[in-house]
């Protein structure tokens, strides 16, 4: 798709949203050239709802060369990789102190067994007993019994991120380099501005208009607020809790790798700052489900700095089978964590078809942070109609742009079995193999979307569940050390 208008490093641009894609924008931007630049947002960085503003994230390399059999998911990492090794703002924040990944039920496993291909990697170590598990850490750290946990260690390749360290950093390097941001109440988008059929910009709370040859909207699971997503974006929230761990424990559980059973929850070494244990449960994700005036069913995101009951009970029992010395301690500090999730995983990076100066950023599906030092770039090249045509097919708006035919679902059907009966089409190089589909790479639609889809996560009672539903939430005393968070 090529640019509705010319591009020069002066054309004004406007970024709404300061988070994780909208601070690693604007640093792509600027490292471009664009010399007009602004971000809005109505939080001060790091935002409280932002994903990103947290003390870790978990990290997995990718590749480190290329090849014309790379999956999408090995090409993304392959170039997120590059710039937490490379790239002076991020790499001071990766720390690569390896990873362990499991499951203790046969479909976690054959889940487990079938995306990290544990058995056929050498780089994993396989883990089938207690006692290998309890090995991975100093002893005293990991004394649970590990009930038909099974998994694989990877050594090296693999770790965790000061989140919120790298995205400041971003926003820091950013503003060093021209871009401007206005937060708070000033940066609070309440509209789009349109005027001849097309997004000329912002209007903030404040009765500014903030006006722009393009427009890039970033704001993660808000993006609904201000433009209709035609059901591609599901607004799903996590949850995660904080243990507040001695001086002493904090040397003893200092260069940690990651723990992560795909079915319980997953932590990793405690955070500088606070010296705090961070946990979560793992589970498909809370909705916040409502009927609008129309009585047209609506998802709202909201920040609170609590979690349900429930997911308090999963992080203990998750404890109780890991660290059972800490399954009792207080939480410090806790909170819901929002994303937002397409119908595929895969990002939304693309034109508006029907706002051609409007750029979609959006749908990190959670797996958008680790992404960071890559997906401004991509979303630069989407703006400026350079971007890579596998990458294009996999991010585009995928509502149907042709009317649900007998003729077009025929043509999907033959094109489904051509996929299943041919023994070549696997061989085909990848970019191939995306462009055989008459819609693109992405068949699927938000029409009809099933909202309930769990989307291969697992654990929790293995749905999607609903804040609606919630009958009891703890009562964490507020921290002032939490303020920004």
């Amino acid at each position: 798709m090529t640019p509705s208008i010319p591009f020069d490093h002066n054309s004004s641009i406007l970024i709404i949203g300061a988070g994780t894609w909208g601070c690693s924008t604007a640093l792509h931007l600027a490292r471009r050239g664009y010399k007009n630049v602004k971000v809005l947002d109505r939080y001060e960085l790091p935002s409280p709802i932002s994903a990103g503003n947290d003390i870790n994230k978990i990290i997995e390399e990718g590749p480190s060369t290329s090849s014309s059999g790379d999956s999408l998911n090995e090409t993304l990492r392959r170039l997120a990789t590059h710039g937490w090794l490379h790239d002076p703002v991020f790499s001071p924040h990766y720390h690569n102190t390896g990873y362990a990944i499991c499951a203790h039920t046969p479909a976690g496993l054959e889940q487990l067994i079938k995306h990290e291909k544990i058995h056929e990697n050498p780089d994993f170590e396989i883990l089938d007993t207690p006692e290998k598990f309890r090995a991975l850490m100093p002893e005293g750290i990991l004394t649970g019994d590990f009930p038909n946990w099974k998994g694989g260690f990877r050594k090296t390749g693999a770790g965790w991120v000061f989140a919120r360290g790298a995205l400041m950093s971003a926003f820091y390097e950013a503003s060093r380099l021209g871009v401007e941001f206005i937060t708070g109440p000033p940066g609070d988008v309440k509209t789009l501005l349109v005027e001849n059929g097309d997004v000329v910009g912002a209007e903030t709370a404040d009765g500014t208009r903030h006006l722009s040859k393009t427009t890039i909207l970033a704001s993660g699971a808000q993006a609904p607020d201000l433009v209709d997503m035609k059901d591609q974006l599901r607004p799903t929230a996590w949850t995660l809790a904080h243990i507040a761990l001695a001086p002493s424990e904090c040397l003893m559980y200092k260069n940690l790798p990651v723990l992560f059973n795909l079915e319980s929850g997953f932590f990793m070494e405690p955070d500088v700052e606070h010296g705090e244990l961070k946990i979560c449960d793992e589970h498909p994700g809370y909705c916040n489900w409502s009927t609008d005036t129309t009585g047209n069913r609506i998802n709202i995101p909201f920040a609170r700095k609590q979690i349900p009951k429930e997911a308090e009970l999963r992080v203990r029992e998750f404890l109780t089978h890991t660290m059972p010395h800490l399954a009792e301690r207080p939480f410090s500090f806790a909170r819901v964590c929002w994303c937002a999730d397409t119908p595929d995983r895969n990002f939304l990076i693309d034109r508006h078809p029907d706002f051609k100066n409007l750029v979609l950023a959006v749908g990190g599906s959670g797996h958008g942070f680790m992404h960071i030092t890559s997906v401004g770039g991509f979303i630069a090249d989407a703006m400026e109609g350079t971007l890579d045509e596998v990458l294009k097919q996999a991010f585009r708006w995928y509502v149907l742009r042709e009317p649900i035919t007998f003729s077009l679902l025929l043509r999907c059907f033959k094109i489904f079995l051509r996929h299943v009966l041919s023994a070549s089409h696997d061989k085909l190089p990848l970019n191939k193999q995306m462009l055989m589909h008459p819609l693109g790479r992405r068949p699927e639609t938000a029409v009809g979307r099933d909202w309930t889809d769990v989307q291969d996560r697992m654990s929790g009672p293995n749905k999607v569940m609903d804040f609606g539903d919630v009958q009891e939430w703890t009562d964490i005393k507020p921290d002032r050390r939490y303020e920004s968070q």
